[in-house]
């Protein structure tokens, strides 16, 4: 079985395995591996053959550098063997697999979103901010053994015309105009470089006693421009004013939301006012990255998208309505 012989590769015979829910179509299964409560780990088996070893290496290095260097991400664990990355075969098909430390905390989601208590909610976005540009700044010095592939290399017209089906002939329009205007942005060191690529509240634990908040999952890290991570921040902030009825109130909380953000990650490293500018063009990046991954996914189990679940998000694509239609009236 194949977590028995994972088990075996990291030691962990002695531990028990608990699955982690993962979402039609993944790449990974993942396992909570626990000991007891002061051991635990998280075990990711990636069943698809969709990347290679060095990408695999390329991304357990990076995690590596971070946390050596102090960036408050949870770090890879070698196997047994002290490889960071181990790959075997599985009915034919070549499976890689990875243990990380257990990040200290816990979702805010599984807390109902209720942020440590007597502590306001913008010392939670102060903390976020400062830990991604805690990884940032150590990014901008970073210079990899292997490497990841980039946000361009992927990201091409002719992977989307060829991704989404022509019935979508104005969405694939919409996203090849914009990925012309990504051409033409400047991609020097303090502008680009290695980025998490899904740095959301998912992928983050919350120590509720101290604030302090450890990344992880940078299993989608990739060569993009670092306002990415910060205008997926954004997009992902939007469930705190769902419920303003005001679009300019709600847009107004955004601002206050992001701001503190910037103070956070400004602690850290800097970010130009030109490149803040173009946040709205950076949200279509994130809302891009989302869409086609969607197809991705459904198309791996043979279908399409539900409308219902990437209407909106089309619907500003092609419309052109800036910051995924979060400041338009409802």
């Amino acid at each position: 079985m194949m977590t028995e012989k994972a088990q075996k590769l990291y030691g962990l015979d002695k531990y028990e395995l608990e699955p982690v829910p993962c979402h039609e179509g993944g790449r990974n299964r993942v396992y909570i591996c626990s000991l007891n409560e002061e051991k635990r780990y998280v075990l990711r088996i990636s069943v698809l053959d969709d990347r290679t070893e060095e990408e695999y290496l390329a991304e357990t290095e990076f995690i590596r550098y971070l946390a050596r260097n102090g960036a408050p991400v949870a770090d890879v664990v070698p196997s047994v063997s002290g490889k960071l990355v181990e790959r075997m075969e599985q009915d034919g098909t070549t499976v890689f697999i990875a243990l990380f430390e257990y990040a200290k905390g816990m979702l805010l989601s599984d807390n109902g979103y209720r942020y440590r208590e007597g502590a306001p909610l913008e010392e939670y976005f102060y903390n976020i901010g400062k830990t991604l540009g805690a990884i940032h700044r150590l990014s901008k010095q970073y210079r990899p053994v292997h490497r990841r592939g980039a946000f361009s290399d992927k990201y091409t017209a002719e992977y989307i015309n060829r991704l989404i089906p022509d019935s979508h002939a104005e969405l694939k329009r919409a996203i090849c105009r914009r990925l012309e205007e990504y051409r033409m942005l400047p991609k020097d060191p303090e502008n680009y470089g290695l980025v998490h690529f899904d740095f959301s509240d998912g992928n983050y634990h919350v120590d509720l006693e101290t604030g302090d908040i450890t990344a992880f999952d940078f299993d989608n890290c990739i060569y993009c421009w670092y306002m990415f991570d910060l205008a997926h921040l954004w997009t992902h902030g939007v469930g705190w004013y769902r419920q303003i009825h005001s679009a300019k109130q709600r847009m107004a909380c955004m601002d206050q939301y992001f701001g503190k953000i910037l103070e956070g990650y400004r602690s850290e490293t800097d970010v130009s006012e030109a490149m803040l500018e173009k946040l709205p063009l950076f949200i279509d990046m994130t809302i891009i990255e989302f869409v086609t991954d969607e197809f991705e996914c459904c198309a791996r189990e043979g279908g399409e998208p539900d409308p219902e679940d990437i209407g909106i998000a089309v619907y500003c694509l092609v419309n052109d309505i800036p910051y995924g239609g979060f400041g338009e009236e409802w």
